[in-house]
Protein backbone atom coordinates (compact mmCIF):
# COMPACT_ATOMS: atom_id res chain seq x y z
CA UNK A 1 0.00 0.00 0.00
CA UNK A 2 2.45 2.36 -1.25
CA UNK A 3 0.08 5.65 -2.71
CA UNK A 4 -3.53 5.79 -1.50
CA UNK A 5 -5.17 7.86 -3.59
CA UNK A 6 -8.20 10.13 -2.33
CA UNK A 7 -10.81 12.45 -4.05
CA UNK A 8 -14.18 11.84 -6.88
CA UNK A 9 -15.22 9.13 -7.99
CA UNK A 10 -17.61 9.98 -10.94
CA UNK A 11 -19.47 9.40 -14.09
CA UNK A 12 -19.11 12.29 -16.79
CA UNK A 13 -21.88 12.85 -19.00
CA UNK A 14 -20.16 15.09 -22.30
CA UNK A 15 -22.33 16.64 -24.47
CA UNK A 16 -21.60 18.86 -27.70
CA UNK A 17 -23.53 21.54 -28.69
CA UNK A 18 -22.68 22.59 -32.56
CA UNK A 19 -23.14 26.80 -31.90
CA UNK A 20 -21.99 29.54 -29.82
CA UNK A 21 -23.73 29.97 -26.07
CA UNK A 22 -22.87 33.67 -26.49
CA UNK A 23 -25.54 34.21 -29.52
CA UNK A 24 -28.06 32.31 -26.94
CA UNK A 25 -27.65 34.15 -23.77
CA UNK A 26 -28.75 38.09 -23.32
CA UNK A 27 -27.02 39.79 -21.14
CA UNK A 28 -30.00 42.06 -20.10
CA UNK A 29 -31.88 39.19 -18.90
CA UNK A 30 -29.32 37.36 -17.11
CA UNK A 31 -31.55 37.61 -13.51
CA UNK A 32 -34.07 35.60 -15.69
CA UNK A 33 -32.33 33.38 -17.70
CA UNK A 34 -34.17 30.38 -19.65
CA UNK A 35 -32.28 28.71 -21.98
CA UNK A 36 -32.63 25.13 -23.60
CA UNK A 37 -29.49 23.46 -25.77
CA UNK A 38 -30.03 21.09 -28.45
CA UNK A 39 -26.80 19.41 -28.56
CA UNK A 40 -25.45 16.88 -30.88
CA UNK A 41 -24.04 14.01 -28.85
CA UNK A 42 -23.91 12.55 -25.63
CA UNK A 43 -21.28 10.21 -23.98
CA UNK A 44 -20.75 8.69 -20.72
CA UNK A 45 -17.29 8.47 -19.53
CA UNK A 46 -15.46 7.22 -16.33
CA UNK A 47 -14.27 9.79 -14.59
CA UNK A 48 -13.56 11.62 -11.00
CA UNK A 49 -9.64 12.82 -9.96
CA UNK A 50 -9.45 9.77 -7.47
CA UNK A 51 -9.97 7.65 -10.72
CA UNK A 52 -8.36 9.30 -13.13
CA UNK A 53 -4.98 9.95 -11.04
CA UNK A 54 -5.10 6.03 -9.83
CA UNK A 55 -5.49 4.92 -13.54
CA UNK A 56 -2.30 7.04 -14.33
CA UNK A 57 -0.66 5.65 -11.79
CA UNK A 58 -0.84 2.20 -13.03
CA UNK A 59 -0.06 3.08 -16.43
CA UNK A 60 3.60 4.04 -14.78
CA UNK A 61 4.12 0.72 -13.15
CA UNK A 62 2.28 1.68 -9.94
CA UNK A 63 -0.47 -0.47 -8.10
CA UNK A 64 -2.52 2.36 -6.18
CA UNK A 65 -5.48 1.84 -3.27
CA UNK A 66 -8.42 4.16 -3.91
CA UNK A 67 -10.30 5.50 -0.55
CA UNK A 68 -13.60 7.32 -1.61
CA UNK A 69 -17.44 6.92 -1.92
CA UNK A 70 -19.29 5.84 -4.81
CA UNK A 71 -23.15 4.50 -5.78
CA UNK A 72 -24.78 1.42 -6.51
CA UNK A 73 -24.09 2.26 -10.16
CA UNK A 74 -20.57 1.89 -9.70
CA UNK A 75 -19.66 -1.97 -10.50
CA UNK A 76 -18.78 -2.09 -14.13
CA UNK A 77 -16.49 0.70 -13.30
CA UNK A 78 -14.90 -1.05 -10.17
CA UNK A 79 -14.28 -4.10 -12.76
CA UNK A 80 -12.19 -1.63 -15.05
CA UNK A 81 -9.93 -0.37 -12.57
CA UNK A 82 -9.32 -3.67 -11.05
CA UNK A 83 -8.67 -4.75 -14.80
CA UNK A 84 -6.01 -2.18 -14.94
CA UNK A 85 -4.39 -3.03 -11.60
CA UNK A 86 -5.38 -0.10 -9.47
CA UNK A 87 -6.87 -1.59 -5.62
CA UNK A 88 -10.66 -0.78 -5.48
CA UNK A 89 -10.93 -2.72 -1.60
CA UNK A 90 -10.77 0.85 0.12
CA UNK A 91 -14.19 2.41 -1.93
CA UNK A 92 -17.05 2.10 0.10
CA UNK A 93 -20.32 1.87 -1.63
CA UNK A 94 -23.02 3.88 -0.20
CA UNK A 95 -26.42 1.92 -0.65
CA UNK A 96 -29.66 4.53 -2.42
CA UNK A 97 -27.48 6.63 -3.65
CA UNK A 98 -25.75 6.74 -7.42
CA UNK A 99 -21.95 7.87 -7.90
CA UNK A 100 -20.76 11.28 -8.19
CA UNK A 101 -22.37 13.10 -12.11
CA UNK A 102 -20.87 15.83 -13.91
CA UNK A 103 -22.98 17.38 -16.94
CA UNK A 104 -20.47 19.31 -19.27
CA UNK A 105 -21.71 20.98 -22.15
CA UNK A 106 -19.29 22.66 -24.91
CA UNK A 107 -20.03 24.71 -27.45
CA UNK A 108 -17.32 25.47 -30.63
CA UNK A 109 -15.76 28.06 -28.50
CA UNK A 110 -14.63 25.18 -26.11
CA UNK A 111 -16.72 27.16 -23.61
CA UNK A 112 -18.59 24.89 -20.75
CA UNK A 113 -21.59 25.12 -18.93
CA UNK A 114 -21.64 22.04 -16.35
CA UNK A 115 -23.74 20.92 -13.48
CA UNK A 116 -22.02 18.85 -10.66
CA UNK A 117 -24.25 16.30 -8.63
CA UNK A 118 -21.88 14.56 -5.89
CA UNK A 119 -23.93 11.45 -5.08
CA UNK A 120 -22.11 9.80 -2.80
CA UNK A 121 -19.28 11.56 -2.49
CA UNK A 122 -21.01 13.46 0.29
CA UNK A 123 -20.50 10.62 2.32
CA UNK A 124 -16.79 10.72 1.83
CA UNK A 125 -15.80 11.54 5.39
CA UNK A 126 -17.34 8.26 6.64
CA UNK A 127 -13.66 7.44 5.72
CA UNK A 128 -10.64 7.09 7.30
CA UNK A 129 -6.77 6.66 7.31
CA UNK A 130 -6.57 5.08 10.36
CA UNK A 131 -8.89 1.72 8.89
CA UNK A 132 -6.05 1.28 6.51
CA UNK A 133 -2.35 -0.12 6.91
CA UNK A 134 -1.48 3.29 7.36
CA UNK A 135 2.53 2.71 8.48
CA UNK A 136 2.34 1.36 4.76
CA UNK A 137 1.57 4.46 3.13
CA UNK A 138 4.31 6.38 1.38
CA UNK A 139 2.40 9.14 -0.54
CA UNK A 140 -1.44 10.18 0.02
CA UNK A 141 -3.22 12.00 -2.43
CA UNK A 142 -5.37 14.61 -1.24
CA UNK A 143 -7.40 15.28 -4.40
CA UNK A 144 -10.51 17.47 -5.08
CA UNK A 145 -13.79 16.03 -2.94
CA UNK A 146 -16.64 16.69 -0.22
CA UNK A 147 -14.94 19.52 1.41
CA UNK A 148 -15.31 18.10 5.24
CA UNK A 149 -13.47 14.89 3.96
CA UNK A 150 -10.47 16.99 2.53
CA UNK A 151 -10.19 18.66 5.73
CA UNK A 152 -9.93 15.27 7.53
CA UNK A 153 -8.14 13.54 5.69
CA UNK A 154 -4.99 16.54 6.21
CA UNK A 155 -5.42 16.17 9.69
CA UNK A 156 -5.25 12.38 9.45
CA UNK A 157 -1.94 12.77 7.22
CA UNK A 158 -0.12 14.97 9.71
CA UNK A 159 -1.38 13.28 12.74
CA UNK A 160 -0.58 10.10 11.66
CA UNK A 161 2.94 11.28 9.83
CA UNK A 162 1.56 10.41 6.07
CA UNK A 163 3.20 12.26 3.44
CA UNK A 164 0.81 13.78 1.27
CA UNK A 165 0.43 15.51 -1.91
CA UNK A 166 -2.34 18.87 -1.77
CA UNK A 167 -4.70 19.24 -4.58
CA UNK A 168 -7.45 21.58 -3.35
CA UNK A 169 -8.32 22.52 -7.44
CA UNK A 170 -11.71 23.28 -8.26
CA UNK A 171 -12.64 23.17 -4.54
CA UNK A 172 -10.78 25.66 -3.62
CA UNK A 173 -13.69 28.26 -3.27
CA UNK A 174 -15.45 26.30 -1.14
CA UNK A 175 -12.46 25.68 1.12
CA UNK A 176 -11.88 28.58 4.02
CA UNK A 177 -8.62 30.50 4.56
CA UNK A 178 -8.30 28.50 7.31
CA UNK A 179 -8.60 25.31 5.44
CA UNK A 180 -7.15 25.98 2.85
CA UNK A 181 -3.82 26.86 4.67
CA UNK A 182 -4.36 23.84 6.67
CA UNK A 183 -4.10 21.60 3.82
CA UNK A 184 -0.74 23.29 1.98
CA UNK A 185 1.57 23.33 5.55
CA UNK A 186 3.45 20.35 6.04
CA UNK A 187 2.06 18.62 2.55
CA UNK A 188 5.03 16.95 0.50
CA UNK A 189 3.96 18.84 -2.63
CA UNK A 190 1.13 21.09 -3.65
CA UNK A 191 0.02 21.28 -7.44
CA UNK A 192 -2.47 23.43 -9.24
CA UNK A 193 -2.89 25.26 -12.63
CA UNK A 194 -1.75 28.65 -12.54
CA UNK A 195 -4.94 30.14 -12.24
CA UNK A 196 -5.47 28.15 -8.83
CA UNK A 197 -2.32 29.01 -7.48
CA UNK A 198 -3.26 33.14 -7.96
CA UNK A 199 -6.91 31.97 -6.29
CA UNK A 200 -4.78 30.30 -3.70
CA UNK A 201 -2.36 32.94 -3.09
CA UNK A 202 -5.35 35.58 -3.12
CA UNK A 203 -7.33 34.00 -0.35
CA UNK A 204 -4.59 32.98 1.81
CA UNK A 205 -3.15 36.61 1.68
CA UNK A 206 0.43 35.79 0.22
CA UNK A 207 2.54 35.61 -2.64
CA UNK A 208 3.83 32.55 -4.78
CA UNK A 209 6.95 32.53 -3.04
CA UNK A 210 5.32 32.45 0.39
CA UNK A 211 3.67 29.41 -0.13
CA UNK A 212 7.29 27.32 -0.32
CA UNK A 213 7.47 28.21 3.13
CA UNK A 214 4.26 25.98 4.00
CA UNK A 215 4.88 22.77 1.23
CA UNK A 216 8.31 21.29 0.28
CA UNK A 217 7.54 21.36 -3.24
CA UNK A 218 5.07 23.47 -5.31
CA UNK A 219 4.20 22.70 -8.66
CA UNK A 220 2.35 24.99 -10.82
CA UNK A 221 1.06 23.34 -14.32
CA UNK A 222 0.41 25.88 -17.39
CA UNK A 223 -1.26 23.98 -20.25
CA UNK A 224 0.45 23.63 -23.55
CA UNK A 225 2.88 26.47 -21.75
CA UNK A 226 4.56 23.77 -19.94
CA UNK A 227 5.02 23.59 -15.94
CA UNK A 228 6.92 24.74 -13.22
CA UNK A 229 8.38 22.82 -10.20
CA UNK A 230 9.73 25.06 -7.08
CA UNK A 231 11.52 24.54 -3.82
CA UNK A 232 12.69 26.82 -1.65
CA UNK A 233 16.36 26.63 -2.98
CA UNK A 234 15.39 26.17 -6.90
CA UNK A 235 12.77 26.58 -9.38
CA UNK A 236 12.58 24.52 -12.68
CA UNK A 237 10.59 24.97 -16.03
CA UNK A 238 9.57 21.90 -17.30
CA UNK A 239 8.74 22.30 -21.33
CA UNK A 240 5.51 20.43 -22.30
CA UNK A 241 5.79 17.52 -24.25
CA UNK A 242 4.01 17.59 -27.79
CA UNK A 243 0.72 16.18 -28.59
CA UNK A 244 0.26 14.59 -32.21
CA UNK A 245 -3.58 15.56 -31.91
CA UNK A 246 -5.55 17.67 -29.22
CA UNK A 247 -8.99 15.87 -28.83
CA UNK A 248 -9.83 16.68 -24.86
CA UNK A 249 -7.74 18.04 -22.27
CA UNK A 250 -10.21 16.72 -19.69
CA UNK A 251 -7.96 14.85 -17.49
CA UNK A 252 -4.52 15.81 -18.57
CA UNK A 253 -3.92 17.05 -15.02
CA UNK A 254 -4.86 14.29 -13.78
CA UNK A 255 -2.16 12.24 -15.69
CA UNK A 256 0.05 14.59 -15.03
CA UNK A 257 -0.04 14.30 -11.30
CA UNK A 258 0.88 10.52 -11.56
CA UNK A 259 4.17 11.37 -13.30
CA UNK A 260 4.94 13.56 -10.38
CA UNK A 261 3.83 10.85 -7.91
CA UNK A 262 6.00 8.45 -9.69
CA UNK A 263 9.15 11.31 -9.50
CA UNK A 264 8.30 12.08 -5.76
CA UNK A 265 8.31 8.27 -4.93
CA UNK A 266 11.50 7.75 -6.80
CA UNK A 267 13.64 10.90 -5.45
CA UNK A 268 13.74 11.89 -9.46
CA UNK A 269 15.26 15.59 -10.21
CA UNK A 270 12.46 18.28 -11.04
CA UNK A 271 13.50 18.44 -14.57
CA UNK A 272 13.26 14.34 -15.19
CA UNK A 273 10.16 13.86 -12.73
CA UNK A 274 8.53 17.03 -14.66
CA UNK A 275 9.33 15.52 -18.41
CA UNK A 276 7.35 12.48 -17.31
CA UNK A 277 4.59 14.01 -15.80
CA UNK A 278 4.52 16.37 -19.14
CA UNK A 279 4.39 13.29 -21.09
CA UNK A 280 1.92 10.97 -19.04
CA UNK A 281 -0.64 14.37 -19.37
CA UNK A 282 0.11 14.64 -23.52
CA UNK A 283 -1.72 11.18 -23.64
CA UNK A 284 -4.77 12.10 -22.07
CA UNK A 285 -5.25 15.09 -23.82
CA UNK A 286 -5.02 12.95 -27.34
CA UNK A 287 -8.48 10.70 -26.57
CA UNK A 288 -12.00 11.76 -25.66
CA UNK A 289 -12.12 11.03 -22.16
CA UNK A 290 -9.82 10.93 -18.87
CA UNK A 291 -8.93 7.08 -19.20
CA UNK A 292 -9.23 6.46 -22.48
CA UNK A 293 -5.70 6.52 -23.59
CA UNK A 294 -3.15 3.79 -22.75
CA UNK A 295 0.59 2.70 -23.62
CA UNK A 296 3.13 0.43 -23.11
CA UNK A 297 6.59 1.05 -21.03
CA UNK A 298 8.11 0.60 -24.61
CA UNK A 299 5.95 2.89 -26.02
CA UNK A 300 6.10 5.38 -23.60
CA UNK A 301 10.43 5.41 -23.36
CA UNK A 302 10.23 6.30 -26.92
CA UNK A 303 7.86 8.69 -26.65
CA UNK A 304 9.88 10.20 -23.78
CA UNK A 305 12.87 10.53 -25.98
CA UNK A 306 11.77 11.87 -28.86
CA UNK A 307 10.09 14.77 -27.07
CA UNK A 308 13.21 14.85 -24.56
CA UNK A 309 16.36 13.37 -25.85
CA UNK A 310 18.69 15.00 -23.34
CA UNK A 311 17.28 12.29 -20.97
CA UNK A 312 17.46 9.48 -23.43
CA UNK A 313 19.90 6.85 -21.48
CA UNK A 314 17.22 7.41 -18.19
CA UNK A 315 14.91 4.58 -17.72
CA UNK A 316 11.19 5.01 -17.09
CA UNK A 317 9.06 3.40 -14.81
CA UNK A 318 11.42 1.08 -12.61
Amino acid sequence: MEIVVTGSIAFDHIMDFPGHFKDHILPEKVHMLNVSFLVDSLKKLRGGCACNIAYNLSLVGERPVIMGTAGIDFSEYDKWLKSHNVDTSAIEIIEKEYTATCFVTTDLKDNQITGFYPGAMRYADRLSFKNLDYKKIKMAVISPNDPIAMCKYVRECKELNISYMYDPAHQIPRLSREELLDGIKGSKVTISNDYEIQMISNKIGCSEDDLLNYTEILVITKGGEGSIIRSKDKKTFIPAAKAYEVLDPTGAGDAYRAGIIKGVLNNYSYEYMGRLASLCGVYAVEKHGTSEHHYTKEEFDARFRENYPEFENQLLMV
